[in-house]
């Protein structure tokens, strides 16, 4: 129970740091389709990610890995965050240019 807070905590960083420079952090579902990322992220300029959030020292399943893959041969970037301290490099490598 304690690493699935631990998750949530760093899933809800995510999100009000992405909405707090105007883009959003969509939860991503897709039925039937295993391993897909736990979040689409919108820049407010246009940009998509997808992200991974993982409890600290958690790894990607092998059908997320697969499913990571397959996004980043269609040339979507694709991102695995596991503390707080991956959310704010994420933000600063996407809002710094």
């Amino acid at each position: 129970m304690g690493c699935f807070m631990r998750e949530k905590v760093i899933e809800q960083k995510l999100r009000t740091a992405v909405k707090s420079k105007g883009g959003l952090a969509l939860k991503f579902t897709s039925p039937g389709t295993v391993g897909v990322p736990d979040r689409i992220v919108l820049t407010s300029d246009g940009r998509v990610y997808f992200v991974e959030l993982k409890a600290p020292g958690k790894h990607l399943s092998p059908k997320q890995v697969k499913m990571a893959a397959v996004l980043e041969r269609l040339g979507h970037k694709v991102r695995v965050i596991d503390s707080i301290e991956q959310v704010k490099e994420f933000m600063d490598d996407i809002y710094s240019a």
